[in-house]
């Protein structure tokens, strides 16, 4: 049942990606935390605070695609490298303006945006190079690996964020977010060069429509992107966390802190007991229920009222789903894809993850604006579950769909 942490005992460099970007996404957690409730302190407006999600998804549905093209064609540590040093350099700004006082509302987006951008370029490369660290046999262990990453740094760094932004403010908070990015700069500065050399080609529209293609005839990979896309922005609450913090729960920034942190800690949980999911075959059926149990907590969460540890249980309910669908979505992009294309069908898939949540909090945000922050979360769960039962009847290859791993796709 426990996690299986063989990847990170045989592979030096998955360990020194896993343990870099650890520390890395804690901070940039930080981030995601302040600069909403910055906005919401500048404006007090549920709209202005989803519009931060407008400026995330656009710069990401534009150039994800791209930066998978990049990534099948560049040596993919370098370009690592260089995206960590930009990330940093958002974050400079965003403290420098904070405490300038010129971070208002325009700044505040325009950095979303530049960070928005250049994580698209950096995931694609990142989450590409695994299957060549630790070996395709031991895909689902790093997958699951790297869900404990991520819950790890959603658990830690937005509660945190809560407490640095009551105690030493705004500024302060997002220079501890600078302070981070060096352990994820070091850590791929140390790793090797990699065994696989870059294709060396021009990563050019070519190249793009190979990828697009090759995913448009791969109903289950299709299907598992459009699921995650669906529900997402049907029922992504995170939006209306300041407003629940504020007039619903009264628990000021540090309650924030736990609402953007709870489902990460059920995610977390989740991930830490998911040895079992190397066992599932039908991983297909396994992210239809998955998704189910995300919409159902997320509308639970809605209809809470006042009682603030229930909503903080229900969010992690909603987080433990969550990571499950996303060990079993991206075992099957991982095992399904060769390596010549993982760069580009990665990009779609961190397109879809990245960018799904932002647009839901735009769609909050104004479906929030029109009826009540608490209709618009119950409604949108009961969506999510609605859009679950649709899926399954309009794509039987998705709940069929069964791992074997003695016919995987050769890695060409």
């Amino acid at each position: 049942m426990t996690i299986d942490v063989t990847p990170l005992r045989a592979s030096r460099d998955y360990r020194l990606l896993w343990f870099g970007q650890l520390v890395s996404l804690s901070g940039s957690q930080l981030r995601f935390v302040a600069v909403p409730y910055q906005v919401w302190l500048l404006t007090r407006s549920p709209l202005a605070v989803g519009m931060i999600g407008l400026f995330q998804a656009v710069p990401l549905m534009v150039f994800s695609l791209w930066g998978g093209v990049v990534a099948d064609h560049v040596d993919r540590r370098k370009l690592l490298l260089l995206t960590q040093v930009g990330l940093a350099g958002v974050s400079v700004g965003l403290a420098v303006g904070t405490a300038t006082g010129f971070a208002r509302l325009p700044y505040l987006y325009a950095l979303t945006a530049a960070g928005a951008t250049l994580s698209a370029l950096d995931g694609p490369a990142r989450q590409s190079m695994i299957p060549s660290l630790v070996g395709r046999e031991r895909i689902p262990a790093a997958m699951a690996l790297n869900q404990v990453l991520f819950q790890t740094s959603g658990v830690i760094g937005p509660a945190v964020g809560g407490l640095l932004i009551a105690w030493v403010g705004l500024a302060t908070t997002y220079w501890v977010d600078v302070a981070t990015y060096g352990a994820a700069i070091t850590a791929v500065a140390m790793m090797r060069p990699p065994a696989r050399r870059a294709d060396g080609g021009r990563p050019g529209l070519r190249s793009l429509v190979e990828g697009l293609r090759y995913l448009r005839g791969n109903r289950v990979l299709l299907s598992t992107m459009g699921i995650d896309l669906m529900a997402m922005f049907l029922s992504s609450p995170r939006a209306l966390y300041p407003f629940f913090a504020e007039e619903v729960f009264a628990v000021g920034p540090q309650g924030l802190g736990l609402l953007f942190a709870a489902p990460g800690a059920g995610a977390l949980a989740g991930a830490l007991f998911a040895g079992w999911v190397q066992h599932v075959r039908r991983q297909g059926a396994a992210v239809l229920i998955a998704v189910a149990g995300w919409g159902l907590a997320i509308a639970a969460f809605g209809i809470v009222n006042r009682w603030f540890w229930l909503g903080l249980v229900f969010l992690a309910a909603a987080g433990m789903s969550d990571v499950f669908s996303a060990i079993f979505r991206g075992t099957i992009l991982q095992m399904m894809v060769p390596d010549r294309l993982r760069g580009r069908m990665t990009a779609v898939n961190l397109m879809v993850v990245i960018s799904g949540p932002r647009l839901g909090e735009v769609w909050s945000g104004a479906f929030a604006s029109l009826a009540s922050p608490v209709f618009a979360v119950g409604a949108g769960g009961l969506a999510c579950v609605a859009g679950v039962v649709i899926v399954a009847m309009l794509v039987p290859a998705l709940r069929r769909y069964e791992v074997d791993p003695d016919r995987l796709e050769a890695d060409e």
